[in-house]
């Protein structure tokens, strides 16, 4: 056996291979023919060329992921995990072979291709890395960083007090775990929030892998492999919730203009030529 696929009478894909990377590339392959358009448009939105299809309402996105540099940080992430764990890096390279393989053919099925012109492309080895990037990357607070530092600027550090609330009344999550002696069932339970709209498709595909080295069940996230959120083998379960953790740290970029150029204020305070990139981004209709 090198790798199969079953579904059960809900079409909920079972998966087994004879190792860790032939699942991954089998996963990458019904991924591919389950959630064809799901999965070039996280690729676009990860690269910042949704609106080449999309229109007008995509580009305030893509204009965001190009100044963030999205798609860069993932091929340099890639990289570094090639560099620093081959294994996983295959394991990733794996599962978007199993992705190109079967895209046409997902295409096919998938109405919206033919609706919008949009011709599946390829996937690169660090794509799932972008994908995974372009959906987390709002689930932090650096937008509400941004949005304090505009009040500072605009209204004075006084005024950040004035729109501070007592308690847990905008935002909050929840994460349960209950101990089996308090269940019907005796055994625990264990639950998370993710914080997802209802979305057509789910962000999320029900999937069962199995192979010598583990036997999973759980909800993965089309374009990432294996099943991060939410899972249990059995023995092991696990589920997230958004901690709208302080993760990410921001930076006001100072520049000064000089004969030379535009130089920039490194970290280490010392000023240098800023590098020029330009960025083009197409519009539908």
């Amino acid at each position: 056996m090198t790798g199969e696929i079953f579904r059960d009478a809900w079409g909920i894909p079972h998966l087994r291979a004879d190792g860790v990377r032939e699942l991954a590339r089998v996963q990458g392959r019904v991924t591919a023919l389950d959630r064809a358009w799901q999965l070039e448009v996280e690729r676009h939105r990860s690269q910042g060329t949704s609106a080449s299809f999309l229109g007008a309402a995509a580009l305030p996105w893509d204009r965001f992921v190009r100044r963030a540099r999205l798609d860069d940080t993932a091929r340099r992430c890639f990289a570094e995990l090639e560099r620093r764990d081959p294994e996983t890096a295959a394991w990733v390279r794996a599962y978007v072979d199993g992705v190109n393989e079967a895209l046409a053919e997902g295409a096919g099925r998938t109405p919206e291709f033919a609706r919008t012109g949009l011709a599946p492309g390829r996937w690169e080895p660090w794509t799932p890395l972008g994908v995974w990037l372009g959906i987390h990357i709002l689930f932090a607070g650096f937008p509400a960083k941004l949005w304090r530092e505009q009040v500072v600027r605009h209204l004075g550090a006084d005024a950040v007090a004035l729109f501070a609330t007592d308690g847990p009344a905008t935002s909050g999550s929840n994460g349960w775990l209950v101990s089996g002696e308090r269940t019907v069932t005796g055994r625990p339970i264990i639950a998370g929030d993710p914080h997802r709209f209802i979305e057509e498709p789910g962000v999320y595909q029900q999937i069962h892998l199995s192979c010598p080295e583990f036997d999973v069940v759980g909800l993965a996230v089309p374009g990432i492999p294996g099943i991060a959120h939410f899972g249990h083998t059995g023995t092991v379960a696990w589920a997230i919730t958004n901690a709208m953790a302080d993760y990410q740290d921001l930076y006001r970029e100072r520049l000064r203009r000089t004969g030379a150029g535009v130089e920039a204020l490194g970290p280490d305070g010392v000023w240098r030529r800023a590098a020029r990139h330009t960025e083009v981004v197409e519009v539908a209709g």
